[in-house]
Formats: structure tokens, C-alpha cells, sequence
């Protein structure tokens, strides 16, 4: 590796160290409470799915850098198996504290997988701009504030933990937008965060192992599976269909958008996260793909156009339109099906019990996400420390410093850069 790339053999290696004997230590210790017997789980088929789509699935979606995609898949595996081994201890914490008994087993680890699905989302924010030592911290105070949250919602607000778990795509998405609000800007010449029709096809791949899996992932911790499944799928498909509908609309010369495709066909399970067992009517979870997909599309226009620019905010895998914007609307629908539904089987003769199930639920929601905010604010200050080598700006997107990278593959990734502008700026004749 040459000089002018630091090293981190004195810090990364010796910080994952010290995690891992601390994890080991908890395993062998453990809380009191908290059972070390293995449960019984029949969901390993789910558990699988929701393991490809988080490692597979996600760790392709993030590569779509041309110069960062031995990074994107690399730190995602190592945040993952990291965070989930965090996520088991704050789990079992959490049991803890609120005096019940937690038994270890393949419900655990799920719980774990969808908690670590929210720092996956916020890397995307910050994707090439962190360096692998302050993704580490990020992911453990990411993990606590989250747990953090997740125990205000559940113990003072009375929220169903199953709803709580689903705030992932909302908290991760805004933590992460915080965080990356404090990183320093990159130099306008610096063309590095493009992206190649090589670099797209992989991130297109994992758009559609993520699509797959997720009426898995929507339906691993409800009661009512069968019924979450039918109701994630149903939202997918319609927000895909609607996905080529409107990027074909709204681009000026009516062709396909591949960056908007692959951002609203996964808005449906986004939306559709926080109710996916509770809907009866299959036309109410279609309607929510569509108005998923609706919000991802046109919301990059309006925040790549208005919000960012205004907040100098580089949002480097669109996080805010592919999660963010689609969970604000799965919380809203969330507490409009809860108050209609209580409406019914009261007969509206309880409106004083329905405005407050309407109020704890929309302070879930508003505490989740200013907690996301004010702690991904915090967490950026923490890691522009010098202590944690912040990456230069001139070394953005960049794999070479982090990873013995040959000559060859920097050559094609430089060749694709330039086929892509080639090809960008050519006029096909009619």
C-alpha cells in the first residue's frame, strides 16, 4: 500500500479485539434473568432469508460507487456480524431491565437482524466518507441509542415491541442523515462517487435479493405471518409496477431511470413494514406500494433539487427517499389504521380512548425520529475526532484506502467511469 494511505493496524484490528472479548465475556457471564438455554424457533427458513437479504441483499445495494466496492461489501459484512452480536446483548439488557426472562435462540438473532438492518441504512448515507474504525463506533452507538429509543416507546409510551422493531427504517435513515450532515464536503472536482453500468448492475442486484426477501423480513416477528407475507408481497409488487410507471414519467426524455427504480421498488415493504400484519383487506396494502412508491420518486426530486443543496447534504445511497420519506408514511398509515379499526369495534362510541391510542402511537413516532436526529448529530462530532482519522476529502470513494487493490481494477473501474460519460453525453440519432 502506498505511503500516502494511513494505516489502521494500531487501531481497527485491537478495537474489534476488545468488542469481541467483551461479547465473548457477556456470553459467558450473562445477565441474571436472562436464560442461556436455547429456545425452540420454527422459523429457520425466515431467519435464512432475512440473513441473505441483510448480508447479500444489502451488501450489493451499497455497491454502486465505481471505485468502493470492495468497501460497500466488505464493512457491511463486518458491521453485520458485529452488530448482531451487539444487538444479542442489548437485546438480553433490554429483557433485563424490564424484569422478564429471555431465553437465547433463533428469536434472538432475528430480533438482533432487524435492529442491525438500521446502521446497514445509515452507512448507506455516509457510504465512502467513513473510514471502517468510525463505522465501528457508529454501529455500537447507533445499536445502544436505538435500543435506547426502543425502551422509551415500549416501557413509558406502551407501544407493542413488534411496532418498535419496525422503526429501524426510521431511525436508521435519519440517524444516518444527521451523521452525514457533519461530515466535510467533498471537492467539487472530485468524481469518484459516480457510478459505472458495472457498479449499477451489482447495486441493481442487490435491489432484488433485498425485494425477494422481504415478505421474510416483514413477517419474522408477528404472531400472524402468513398474513404479513401476502400484504409485504402485494405492496412490493404494486410499488415496482408504479416504480417503471413513474420513472418513465418523470424523466424528460420518458425512458427508464435505473437509479429510481432501484430505489422505489423497495419502498412498498418500507411502507408496508409497520402494518403488515394487521391489514385484512389486500387493496389497503396495494395502496400503500403505490403511495411508497409515489413518495420515493417524486421525494428524490424535491430533496436532491431542494433539501440537500440547502443543507450542503450529500446523501450518498439516497437513504432518505428509500427508506426515510417511505417510513414517515408507514407510521402515518400505522396511526390511521389503528384509530379506523378501534372506530369499528367501538362504533365510535370511545373517541377519547382512540385519540389517545392516536397520541402515544404519533409520539412514538416523532421521539423516534428526534432521537435519530439529535444522536446522529452527536455521533458526527465524536467521529471528526482526531483520534478516529476522519478521511481526507481528497480520499472519498476511494478503495485503495482501506484495501491492497490491483492496478488492473483501477483501470477498469476508470474505464467504466469513462464509458459512462461516453455514453452520457452521446446524442443517438433518430
Amino acid at each position: 500500500m502506498p505511503s500516502r494511505y494511513l494505516s489502521f493496524r494500531c487501531s481497527v484490528p485491537w478495537l474489534i479485539l476488545l468488542l469481541q472479548a467483551l461479547l465473548l465475556l457477556r456470553s459467558f457471564l450473562g445477565f441474571p434473568g436472562v436464560s442461556d438455554t436455547y429456545s425452540s424457533f420454527n422459523s429457520y427458513p425466515e431467519f435464512q432469508d432475512v440473513n441473505h437479504m441483510v448480508i447479500f441483499g444489502f451488501g450489493f445495494f451499497l455497491m454502486v460507487l465505481r471505485r468502493y466496492g470492495f468497501s460497500s461489501t466488505g464493512f457491511n459484512f463486518l458491521l453485520v456480524v458485529l452488530g448482531v452480536q451487539c444487538s444479542v446483548l442489548a437485546e438480553d439488557l433490554l429483557v433485563f431491565l424490564g424484569g422478564h426472562q429471555n431465553v437465547v435462540g433463533l428469536e434472538s438473532l432475528a430480533k438482533a437482524f432487524v435492529s442491525v438492518t438500521a446502521v446497514i441504512i445509515s452507512t448507506g448515507a455516509v457510504l465512502g466518507r467513513a473510514n471502517p474504525l468510525q463505522l465501528i463506533i457508529m454501529t455500537l452507538v447507533e445499536l445502544i441509542f436505538f435500543y435506547v429509543s426502543r425502551y422509551i416507546n415500549e416501557t413509558f409510551l406502551e407501544v407493542p415491541a413488534r411496532l418498535t422493531g419496525m422503526h429501524v427504517f426510521l431511525f436508521g435513515a435519519y440517524f444516518g442523515l444527521a451523521l452525514a450532515s457533519r461530515c466535510p464536503e467533498p471537492p467539487p472536482g472530485l468524481d469518484k462517487d459516480r457510478s459505472t453500468p458495472k457498479s449499477e448492475l451489482f447495486s441493481v442486484l442487490g435491489t432484488v435479493f433485498v425485494w425477494v426477501f422481504w415478505p421474510s423480513f416483514n413477517s419474522i416477528l408477528p404472531s400472524l405471518k402468513m398474513q404479513a407475507v401476502l400484504n409485504t408481497y402485494l405492496a412490493l409488487a404494486v410499488s415496482a409496477v408504479a416504480a417503471f410507471m413513474l420513472s418513465a414519467l418523470t424523466s424528460k426524455d420518458g425512458k427508464f431511470r435505473m437509479a429510481q427504480i432501484r430505489s422505489a421498488v423497495l419502498a412498498g415493504g418500507v411502507t408496508i413494514s409497520y402494518t403488515a400484519q394487521h391489514i385484512h383487506q389486500p387493496w389497503i396494502a396495494m395502496i400503500l406500494g403505490l403511495l411508497g412508491s409515489g413518495i420515493t420518486i417524486l421525494g428524490a426530486h424535491c430533496v436532491q433539487r431542494c433539501f440537500n443543496p440547502a443543507l450542503k447534504l450529500q446523501d450518498t445511497s439516497g437513504v432518505h427517499f428509500t427508506f426515510g420519506l417511505p417510513a414517515v408514511l408507514g407510521a402515518v398509515a400505522a396511526v390511521v389504521l389503528r384509530v379506523v379499526e378501534g372506530g369499528i369495534d367501538t362504533r365510535w362510541n370511545e373517541l377519547s380512548r382512540l385519540g389517545y391510542d392516536a397520541f402515544v402511537y404519533i409520539g412514538a413516532f416523532c421521539q423516534t425520529i428526534c432521537t435519530a436526529l439529535i444522536t446522529g448529530l452527536i455521533t458526527g462530532l465524536i467521529l471528526n475526532i482526531k483520534l478516529l482519522k476522519a478521511v481526507h476529502v481528497s480520499k472519498y470513494f476511494d478503495d485503495q484506502f482501506y484495501w491492497e487493490v490491483s492496478s488492473e481494477m483501477i483501470s477498469d473501474s476508470l474505464w467504466g467511469s469513462s464509458f459512462s460519460t461516453l455514453m452520457k453525453n452521446s446524442r443517438y440519432l433518430n
